[in-house]
């Protein structure tokens, strides 16, 4: 695999976010509105915020990821762009593995840097931000691999962003309770590592599995 294909792929999806970077907007803008509603619902109990708390931010970390997932490969499938990497000088796995990790970049790191922001208005203590920002982190770009597979699946399907969130959210779990209880762990002092080294496991296995799954979806729907 010659390198410059694989970077002008590269320097493609980083144009085309550019050029329409409406996407991390979006997902900050839900995490904001969502999650600000919980404190705004529950009202001034300082120790219910701080226990649903993590639960709350892993939550809607991910739901606002979510949102533009439904687009990954459909723009390309669309305007007929999908046929050309297909059959261009890259593997389709790695066209996969590019654009799932753009999504991240674009739509899930954001989230996961803006998470102490939240993380404050639920009285989570400073010291624990750090780990916050690291499970979402982890947890966001599981959501972009496993997520990229389901948006292979669900291509050209009719009410496809519908399916897709049947199809991911269950496979989500596993990321949502470790997250979620790398966060808790730190608000109350006790050690983080078992959780975050099971988010990064997850990680690991979808980043060797994923494009391949994805791929091999994407190959069917356009016939190949």
């Amino acid at each position: 695999m010659s390198r410059g294909p694989l970077a002008s792929l590269a320097g493609r999806e980083a144009r085309l976010v550019l050029r329409s970077g409406t996407d991390a907007w979006i997902a900050l803008a839900f995490a904001a509105i969502a999650g600000g509603m919980f404190p705004l619902g529950i009202g001034p109990e300082p120790n219910l915020l701080l226990r649903i708390g993590p639960g709350v931010l892993t939550v809607v970390a991910l739901l606002a990821a979510l949102l533009t997932l439904d687009r990954l490969f459909q723009g390309d499938f669309d305007d007929g762009s999908l046929d050309q990497l297909a059959l261009g000088g890259v593997a389709l796995e790695l066209v996969c593995a590019v654009k799932m990790l753009t999504h991240w970049a674009v739509a899930g790191a954001p989230l996961a840097l803006a998470g102490p922001v939240l993380a404050l208005a639920f009285g989570l203590p400073v010291e624990s931000l750090g780990v916050v920002v690291l499970a979402l982190l982890l947890a966001t770009l599981a959501l972009s691999l496993i997520g990229g597979i389901g948006a292979a699946l669900t291509l050209g399907a009719r009410r496809g962003g519908a399916l897709l969130v049947v199809l991911i959210l269950p496979l989500m779990v596993p990321c949502l309770v470790f997250a979620a209880g790398a966060i808790d762990a730190a608000v109350q002092g006790l050690a983080v590592t078992s959780h975050l080294l099971l988010l990064a496991a997850i990680v690991v296995v979808a980043l060797a599995l994923a494009p391949i799954t994805a791929a091999a979806a994407l190959r069917q729907a356009l016939g190949a």
